[in-house]
């Protein structure tokens, strides 16, 4: 069995790996690159590997860095089969839709503004029928990618219907089990499930985002939101929270309202401003059976989402009225990095008045305007402008959906603990600093870690 690794390499977004076995090649995910426009624009525009010779796509969850590339393969001729579990099925179908409209509205408004228009890597024809081609399969039912490659997904505890993925490759008489984490989520996550340990690894590709560096806790990020809350209103000041439309807005909404319930924050108005957002959280609310029910709150209260103060604005009309919207507020708006989306023009409003606070809540790659915010650039670049950071900047790094630097060494000591036959872990989806500092740790227990480059091979 060949590895090759075609994105997320030595660095965090772009993931996509290629298996080939047995005279098949399929791929693991096919994600979007982000990060520097012009980098990244290059990238996306790579195929990792000629159409004809992709026999099927196995997608781990419906974030963009994972999955934001398979509508550009539809446009190059892919026709076969794409994996995934239903929600993750049901998530792409708004996220990539949207994905293709946030393309092709910047290339209009840049031509409107005669500048050179970047072409969309794809558009809403290219998005709809990639989700023609999208079979779901629930966690822990065996099925066959190809013949002679059978995959089992698992719950990666990451972000709806996120997976690990269990790949069986039948080659030579032999079986072998390559397990791809996927993006590993954390225990005690508001709404989503723990992450389910996969098992009888011979191989295992592992992400390594946060891996030198420890998170605060989970309930240490809901006490420091309920602080930030409390100083800012008391400013009269809004808080403005960049956030993943999956995933971490639900989260926060989530926290939001236990805290108005327990009354540890004022009721002012809490604003979710992302067409994305909203109609994420309606797939949300259609797969109850994946939340956790061991949490009080999924027990107790029948609408998570909709509560009193939480408004859900859609149109830009809506938008735009949030910036002379007087006394304090909260919105949450994409998108997460800061890159796109309506947060932008929210920051270049509030982002000079020192009343304001703006949260992040994720985590920022380099090159990101969001990266820029968290080290605190005194002039950021918005539409075209500088404008001045004069708002508060808090970060809270108890929110991040990844396991931090001990949750990965717990997740890989859990796969060891199943898995005898145990060789080579991979690390994907990190920073050079990172994997690095993870790899040292690792190798130290007794593990064969390698940090493979960009479009690297490695036969296991």
């Amino acid at each position: 069995m060949e590895l090759e690794f075609a994105g997320a390499a030595r660095e965090v977004t772009g993931s996509c790996h290629i298996v080939r076995a047995g005279g098949k090649t399929i791929l693991l995910d096919c994600g979007m690159f982000q990060g520097k426009r012009s980098d990244a624009a290059a990238k996306n525009r790579q195929l990792p590997v000629p159409i004809n010779e992709i026999d099927a796509i196995v997608l781990s969850h419906a974030h963009i860095d994972h999955s934001g590339r398979l509508p550009f393969l539809v446009k190059h001729g892919y026709s076969k089969t794409i994996f995934a579990t239903p929600a993750t099925r049901d998530l792409c179908a708004v996220m990539l839709a949207d994905s293709a409209h946030i393309q092709e509205s910047d290339a209009e408004h840049l031509a409107k503004r005669h500048q050179t228009a970047i072409e969309p890597l794809y558009g809403l024809k290219e998005a709809t029928r990639t989700q023609s081609l999208i079979v779901g399969v629930p966690y822990d039912k065996p099925f066959d990618v190809v013949s002679g490659i059978r995959c089992t997904y698992v719950d990666a505890g990451h972000i709806l219907g996120s997976a690990s993925v269990m790949l069986d490759v039948k080659e030579g008489g032999l079986t072998k089990r390559l397990v791809c984490s996927g993006d590993i989520g954390r225990t005690g996550l508001a709404i989503i499930r723990d992450p389910v340990l996969p098992s009888q690894a011979d191989t295992v590709i592992m992400e390594s985002t946060y891996g030198s560096r420890d998170h605060e806790s989970v309930d240490g990020a809901r006490a420091k939101l309920a602080q930030i809350v409390r100083e800012t209103a008391a400013r009269g000041g809004r808080v403005m929270i960049p956030a993943f439309a999956v995933g971490r807005t639900q989260e926060v909404l989530y926290n939001l309202h236990g805290l108005l319930r327990e009354r540890a924050i004022p009721e002012i108005p809490i604003y979710v401003d992302s067409p994305l957002a909203i109609d994420v959280t309606t797939v949300f609310e259609l797969h109850p059976e994946l939340f956790d029910h061991g949490e009080p709150l999924v027990g107790e209260v029948k609408n998570l989402f909709h509560f009193n103060p939480v408004h859900f604005t859609r149109t830009v009309g809506e938008s735009k009225a949030l910036n002379v919207a007087q006394g304090p507020i909260i919105i949450v708006a994409a998108s997460g990095m800061v890159e796109t989306g309506r947060i932008l023009h929210h920051l270049q409003h509030g982002a000079p008045d020192p009343r304001n606070t703006i949260l992040i809540v994720g985590f920022q790659a380099e090159g990101t305007l969001g990266r820029r915010i968290v080290e605190r650039q005194p002039i950021l670049r918005i539409y075209g402008e500088d404008v001045e950071l004069r708002a508060h900047v808090e970060v809270i790094d108890g929110y991040s959906a990844h396991a931090d630097r001990m949750e990965l060494a717990r997740w890989l000591d859990g796969v060891k603990a199943q898995s005898p036959k145990l060789g080579s872990v991979f690390l994907v989806h990190g920073e050079p600093d990172a994997q690095d500092t993870f790899k040292g740790a690792m190798t130290v227990k007794g593990y064969q870690v390698d940090c493979p480059e960009p479009h690297t091979k490695r036969v296991v």
